[in-house]
């Protein structure tokens, strides 16, 4: 009895390693299987580039200072305080939403008329994070413009996966100069 026992023991685990070796003999490309890698795609930023103008206080939105770069802005001279995050009926300043945007905010901004369903779709996805801010934004070429810090998207229509992109890839992110 133990014989058997021994024989099944050793000879089950030969024979599924002599059945695997004679199905591979038929199939080589069972080896290269394992050995092959799933293609990598690099991770591209959602939005453009923009330079950064620098992040210097200034006291009063009118007073002097450099031109921004982007329309919207995403850097530069700003207000020493912030807007209220979350929705705004009216434009916010220049000067003020920059330094959201260096606290690590994102502003969705619009520029359309006759746009209630677009304007209720961008306040609904809004109010799911913390530091966004939508506003309309009347001198803007586009209906929508996404800003970061030194980052800007700009689209025709509403894409909110696009949208949630670029917010979960910007917002949070401190943009201030440690000394």
């Amino acid at each position: 009895m133990i014989f058997i026992g021994l024989m099944r023991s050793l000879f089950l685990p030969a024979a599924s390693v002599l059945l695997f070796l004679l199905y591979s003999l038929g199939n080589p490309g069972i080896f290269l299987a394992s050995a092959e890698t799933p293609e990598v795609k690099p991770f591209v930023p959602p939005g453009k580039e923009v330079p950064i103008l620098g992040n210097m206080h200034i006291k009063d939105p009118t007073d002097p200072h450099v031109p921004y770069n982007s329309v919207p802005p995403t850097s530069g001279p700003h207000l020493p305080y912030i807007a209220p995050w979350g929705v705004s009926k009216t434009p916010i300043p220049d000067e003020l939403q920059v330094h959201n945007l260096e606290d690590g905010g994102v502003m969705i901004q619009y520029s359309c008329t006759n746009c209630d369903t677009l304007i209720a779709q961008l306040e609904n996805l809004a109010v799911k994070y913390n530091k966004v801010i939508v506003a309309p934004y009347p001198k803007m070429k586009t209906p929508i413009a996404l800003t970061a810090w030194a980052r800007i998207d700009t689209m025709d229509r509403y894409d909110e996966a696009r949208i949630e992109r670029f917010i979960k890839a910007y917002m949070g992110i401190d943009h201030h100069v440690r000394e």
